[in-house]
């Protein structure tokens, strides 16, 4: 059994999706490790990950959009808005998101299906340097 583990650096420029795959792929190249379980762990509390439709953009819109009307910004109930008004929202869309992922990988591949994707959620509107923690187990 193999341990291999590597922290991704991500550059958000402010609320969006973006798409960790292509990292969390090339993380699975380096570690040489071929079948096991991958663990994706975002290190924030106002930003996510999701697994999500990959071929079509309008799929992420909507969900950003959908997650803006259900946690709207400069919501008057907050209290906690120290960081400004996006602030608290951030954590209640982070809570209903995940803040990690598990994706099975074999013969040095993730194996997702064919439109998934896994993205960063970055739900705040300032441009941030986010962590991602990827771990790999395996053999």
């Amino acid at each position: 059994m193999s341990f291999f583990q590597s922290e991704l650096a991500v550059k958000t420029a402010g609320k969006g999706t973006y798409d960790l795959t292509s990292q969390i792929q090339e993380a699975l190249s380096q570690s040489g490790t071929a079948d096991g379980l991958c663990v994706v762990f975002c290190r924030h509390t106002s930003c996510s990950l999701v697994l999500m439709e990959n071929a079509d953009p309008s799929a992420r819109s909507d969900l950003e959009n959908y997650l803006d009307r259900l946690v709207p910004d400069d919501d008057p109930h907050f209290t906690h808005t120290y960081e400004g008004p996006d602030d608290m929202p951030s954590h209640i869309k982070m809570a209903l998101t995940r803040s990690s992922e598990s994706i099975p990988f074999k013969n040095g591949r993730l194996q997702l299906g064919t439109w998934q994707g896994l993205f960063l959620c970055e739900h705040r509107v300032q441009p941030h340097q986010r962590s991602v923690l990827v771990t790999l187990t395996g053999q």
